[in-house]
């Protein structure tokens, strides 16, 4: 609604822009209506300054706790496990085990806005499914002993109908994630979850305050099996959720990559006409060729489609929108008579029908009692992702039976990863990056694999999954796989290896050569697993008796007595990896030894968009220093521990923010 400022010779509103910029990054400090929530938003600045309860509509206990704990700080860090990983040099894709918060966190810098699609099977919460306990630290020696040391796996709580925070702990545990999830994604990117009955309205309501209620893109419902239970309404279907994170960024990379069906009938015709050359086998052939292609032609199933502008009749008029359409006859061809108007008239003005009309554009009825329809061709519309997948969800067990052929129930009910590539490829294209940090038996890996393989994309994954202990009296268990992440991992390395074969067998040539190691490209992960931080300095506790002066200076006594052993224990890379990590490097990044430094050993790390020279002796030579004063167009990241006081101050000096001493 217009107010008198619409009138008025104003300069721009710019705090209006300002704060449409707020929303578009942090939605979640804004209440349903789209108004700042002032007191959310103190709790950003200074969370001690505000004491009332939370107001917004959706509320429940635990909220606040779960938002303050999704932007806190990770201090633990991921070590590469060439073992268990799979051509790591030919590839991008990553398979993390790890606590699934703290390695979102972790991968918040690096990849922040790199993800183009989120896929998440979290678990349901049903009673009997697991929830997690988010108290992780440094110092949680539950996680870190089943996880780490055992290496038996860790046990997940339970979250029991009869606990009266049965929806709370789910809440809070999706609430953390989602919020941090959300800085990953893309402009144009999407999140797409599953999920059932259970909680469905719930979560619904939490994507709305975490993406905004505006960038909803649909909710697609999954038949995917029959339950014979005559006593109550059968459930044959689950849902999965989609939302945006800018809705308009989705609307105009969709409109983008919309195909001209009419080039494609063009070259269609064109290979007809050179693969029959007579006539009569053409026409012989015309039957399966429009079985095959019929879809390409009109009236298509408009249901399936998305107008791209105004197209076709009846309803409001795109010229006067909200208000009657135009009337006016239109006449029958066969009986001479006016047909049957729509009920809110035609969509377009007379002299515009007649346009149609002399284009033959118009569909008519066999008399004038059926309303006109027009002739609409596939180029007009854009392709359109149907809200209903009808697929047996039971396939995804014969998925796994086809990878584990000795095993038959490895893993309860896994995903289709033929569900996925049902919707995937509405989003993800050549070189896109999808993350899946409820990675379970490792569908969407196996997703990717096939997609790519179907139509030769580089399409990247990132599973994460937190080393969940499999029950001891379970056939996974029994068959080796002590944590659910062993599952993940073992998935995706039998399909790649079934790829490779069934590549060798259809072309093995590809495999003899010298550029053999080039079929390899893409086909494979690195595994990473979530490991505490190689700085002891992080268990450090600070003397709430002390001022935070006194703290400070306890605190470098602390670095000097405990990190002195780091020089001589530590392993470079795992060292390196942390930091990088830390200071925003993917986890693709590669490293090269800089043989123009003589008196120090010194790294140029790359990620493909970062670069960074790093040193990690325990003493950095005044040489080294003197070259950093005049050469600063590269960040340098050393150790704390390698400087005194006059080399750090020189460095910080000469290079500002380009230098970083960890």
């Amino acid at each position: 609604m217009a107010d008198i400022n619409d009138y008025m010779p104003l300069s721009p509103d710019w705090n209006t822009e300002r704060l449409a910029k707020l929303k578009a990054l942090f939605p979640d400090l804004f209440t349903n209506e789209g108004q700042l929530n002032i007191d959310e938003f103190k709790k950003v600045i200074d969370p001690q300054s505000v004491t009332e309860t939370e107001r917004y509509e959706f509320r429940w206990f635990g909220k606040s706790a779960a938002k303050r704990n999704a932007f806190t700080p990770s201090n633990a860090t991921l070590q590469f496990d060439e073992k268990r990983s799979v051509n790591p040099d030919k590839t991008e894709n990553l398979i993390i085990e790890g606590e699934n918060l703290e390695v979102l966190k972790l991968l918040s810098n690096g990849y922040r806005e790199k993800i183009k699609c989120i896929y998440i099977d979290p678990p349901y919460n049903t009673g009997k499914d697991f929830v997690y306990t988010d108290n992780f630290s440094q110092d949680r020696k539950s996680y870190w002993e089943d996880a780490e040391i055992t290496e038996d796996g860790l046990k997940i709580d339970t979250n029991a109908e009869t606990d009266g925070r049965y929806h709370s702990n789910w809440l809070n545990m999706m609430f953390s994630r989602l919020l941090i999830a959300r800085q990953l994604l893309t402009e144009d990117g999407v999140i797409f979850i599953s999920i059932d009955d259970n909680e469905v309205h719930h979560l619904r309501k939490l994507c709305d305050e975490v993406f905004g209620e505006e960038n909803w893109v649909g909710t697609i419902i999954w038949k995917n099996a029959t339950d014979n239970n005559p006593t109550q309404i059968a459930i044959e279907h689950e849902y999965l959720l989609a939302f945006s994170k800018q809705k308009y960024s989705l609307e105009a990379e969709w409109k983008s990559k919309i195909s001209d069906v009419k080039d494609i009938l063009i070259n269609i015709g064109n290979e007809l006409i050179a693969k029959y050359e007579d006539v009569q086998v053409l026409i012989a052939n015309y039957k399966d060729w429009y079985r095959l292609h019929k879809n390409e032609l009109w009236p298509l199933d408009r249901y399936k489609y998305i107008d791209k502008g105004g197209v076709y009749t009846g309803s409001q008029s795109v010229h006067n929108p909200g208000k009657e359409g135009y009337r006016y006859d239109v006449i029958n061809p066969t009986t001479n008579k006016p047909c049957k108007q729509p009920l809110m008239g035609y969509r377009f003005p007379k002299d515009t029908m007649d346009s149609l009309i002399a284009d033959k554009r118009i569909l008519y009825g066999d008399d004038e009692s059926k309303i006109i329809e027009l002739k609409v061709y596939a180029s007009e519309y854009e392709s359109k992702l149907s809200s209903i997948i009808d697929l047996d969800g039971r396939i995804g067990s014969y998925d796994l039976k086809d990878i584990f052929p000795q095993s038959s129930r490895l893993f309860t009910n896994p995903k289709p990863y033929k569900f996925l590539t049902t919707f995937l490829p509405f989003v993800i294209k050549d070189n896109d990056i999808i993350l899946d940090f409820f990675a379970g038996s490792g569908s969407t890996g196996h997703a990717i694999a096939a997609l790519n393989e179907e139509d030769g994309g580089n399409r990247k994954y990132i599973l994460a999954q937190i080393p969940e202990a499999t029950d001891e009296s379970s056939e996974a268990f029994k068959s080796g796989y002590k944590k659910i992440s062993d599952i993940t991992i073992e998935r995706n390395k039998r399909v790649i290896e079934k790829i490779i074969e069934e590549r060798k067998s259809q072309k093995p040539d590809l495999f003899t050569g010298e550029d053999k190691e080039d079929r390899l490209n893409g086909l494979g992960f690195k595994v990473f697993k979530l490991v505490k931080s190689n700085f002891p300095r992080v268990e450090f506790a600070p003397d709430t008796e002390k001022t935070d002066e006194e703290n400070i200076e306890l605190l470098k006594r602390y670095i000097t007595e405990k990190e002195a052993q780091l020089v001589n224990a530590f392993n470079r890379d795992e060292l390196i990896t942390e930091i990088l990590l830390k200071n925003g490097f993917n986890l693709n990044y590669k490293i090269e030894k800089q043989a123009k430094f003589i008196k120090n050993d010194i790294f140029l790390a790359s990620d493909g968009e970062k670069e960074a020279l790093v040193c990690l002796d325990y003493v950095l030579d005044p040489e080294t220093v003197t070259y950093f004063k005049t050469h600063t167009g590269t960040k340098f990241i050393c150790l704390e521990r390698a400087l005194d006081t006059t080399k750090k101050y020189n460095l910080k000096q000469f290079m500002g923010n380009m230098f970083n001493a960890f």
